[in-house]
């Protein structure tokens, strides 16, 4: 692959609104290589060539080129294909949840996990795809009875997926997997900060598919990579970031009426009731906020507590927050943050809540300068503070007081998020979740929806549109196509000149008279 630097023309990211860094980096970021660092030590790990213009070129034509042959295989063909990929990627697991610790800087255990989960989702396209996107026969009404219709599902072609690197293996895999097993070809641009992983899926593909190995291949850079993607005029992108990139992405997509997919951030709110079980919510609550160090967009941010039980849960979750600590060790339950730049936001969002009379019963606004970002536990957080209507994305949960669930639900409904949420009610979750106005809720859970394949994954709002995982996941790379075939004389043309006088006139009369018996 070329080491030129990269393309700055096309879209500018810059003007479409990414004028500071964000959580998905710098978008003014260049250079020839991107170097990698070991998490856990500082220590370079690895380095890999930014692609340059003609990369991008070349990768978007061979991808074209690949697309159709793949298609071909038909949903079997592809099945047999993606078995391959599972048992590779199954038999490298190890060294892959490995390779995420170092870039990311997650346990092992979470590496595994996103190993795990990205399995499963071959699971699921595999046993799923023909079901959803295979031929569907549609019953013509009687007056064209005359006609065969049908709709099927085609592949949209080159599809760009531009990952992140809070999730560098489950969040971009799950929809490259799904894009593949609807027929596309796909280019995965991996963050900046993790580019192993994403390069590790490529050769991982190569080895389990060789007849194949232009359906997926791997672009490393940094925004002007991905503007470089989307000027290229993909046939479609999936981009997984912040609000701002979001945004800029959107509008570079627009340009060229490009359709696209995006999941962006969040500032999930949990609502715990009065008839809550307080032991259960306090657990879950703790791991849904501080796993992963709080760097998920379905990060549950803002816990809303109903009066009557917020001293007693605040209590317990206290007393668990305290026991997780943030460094590499095995022993500790969360990693660092592995891009710096975040970290002032977080401070940012906790020193603000403090200003406005907000006490931490755990943690604190003090920083040690490092990348390990210790867990903060916020009570009385006032309902317009930042922490509690801006994404955090860090290891920290503000604790809202309110009078009761009806009116945590109206603070949720009022945001400008709707990715992710919970509810925490023996007798009345499922009743609450029904009203939030949310992708996704988990009930006495935290964040189950998840680890469910078959759910789609995606929200409303500023956290973004369209959807990834399950049926609507399959539906969101392929596009309907309907057709008509005619099978013999109609009854009464409807579909040429020279209808039969008085024709529609008297189908209106029968249809009148039916409707209005």
């Amino acid at each position: 692959m070329s080491t030129a630097t990269p393309h700055t023309r096309g879209p500018d990211l810059t003007a479409a609104g990414v004028g500071r860094v964000t959580r998905d980096g710098d978008p003014a970021a260049a250079g020839a290589e991107i170097v990698t660092r070991d998490q856990a030590t500082g220590a370079e790990f690895a380095r890999y060539p930014v692609a340059g213009q003609d990369d991008v070129t070349r990768a978007v034509e061979t991808a074209r080129t690949a697309a159709g042959p793949w298609h071909a295989l038909g949903f079997d063909g592809r099945a047999d294909r993606l078995r391959a990929w599972r048992r590779e990627i199954a038999r490298g697991g190890e060294e892959l949840a490995a390779l995420i610790h170092a870039e990311n800087g997650k346990s092992v255990e979470d590496g595994r996990a996103e190993v795990l989960a990205t399995l499963a989702h071959l699971t699921f396209v595999i046993d799923h795809a023909e079901r959803v996107l295979g031929r569907r026969a549609v019953q013509p009404p009687p007056a064209m009875a005359n006609q065969e219709a049908w709709v099927e599902h085609l592949p949209y072609g080159a599809v760009a997926v531009i990952g992140p690197w809070n999730f560098p293996l489950a969040t971009p895999g799950a929809i490259v997997i799904h894009a593949l097993a609807a027929g596309n070809a796909v280019i995965l641009k991996p963050s900046q900060l993790t580019p192993g992983v994403g390069d590790w899926l490529a050769r991982s593909w190569s080895r389990a598919v060789p007849d194949q190995p232009g359906a997926l291949r791997t672009l490393h850079g940094f925004a002007a990579t991905g503007q470089a993607l989307i000027a290229a005029r993909v046939d479609k992108v999936a981009f997984t970031g912040s609000v701002a990139s979001g945004r800029a992405v959107a509008a570079a997509c627009a340009t060229g009426l490009t359709p696209v997919l995006l999941e962006l951030g969040g500032n999930d709110g949990v609502i715990v009731a009065e008839d809550a079980d307080l032991d259960l919510a306090a657990a879950h609550i703790t791991w849904g906020a501080l796993q992963n160090s709080g760097l998920g967009c379905i990060s549950l941010e803002v816990a809303y507590v109903a009066d009557p039980v917020h001293d007693a849960l605040v209590a317990k979750i206290a007393a668990l927050a305290a026991t997780v600590r943030a460094g590499s060790g095995e022993d500790d339950l969360i990693g660092p943050v592995p891009l710096p730049a975040q970290i002032p936001a977080i401070q940012r969002h906790i020193e603000d809540a403090l200003a406005r009379g907000a006490t931490a019963v755990v943690g604190g606004p003090a920083g040690d300068g490092s990348r390990y970002v210790q867990p903060t536990v916020l009570t009385e957080v006032p309902p317009d503070a930042l922490a509690a209507v801006e994404e955090t994305f860090g290891p920290v949960l503000s604790i809202v007081r309110v009078r009761d669930a009806d009116e945590a639900i109206d603070r949720i409904n009022a945001g400008r998020y709707g990715l992710g949420s919970a509810v925490f009610s023996r007798d009345h979750g499922e009743r609450i979740a029904r009203r939030l106005r949310a992708g996704m809720t988990s009930v006495n859970d935290a964040l189950a929806f998840s680890q469910i394949p078959g759910l789609p994954f995606g929200g409303r709002g500023d956290s973004g549109y369209g959807r990834k995982h399950g049926d609507e996941g399959l539906r969101e790379f392929a596009y309907p196509h309907a057709i008509s075939v005619r099978t013999g004389p109609a009854a009464a043309p409807t579909t040429a000149f020279g209808r039969p006088a008085g024709a529609m006139a008297a189908a209106l009369a029968a249809a009148r008279e039916h409707f209005e018996s």
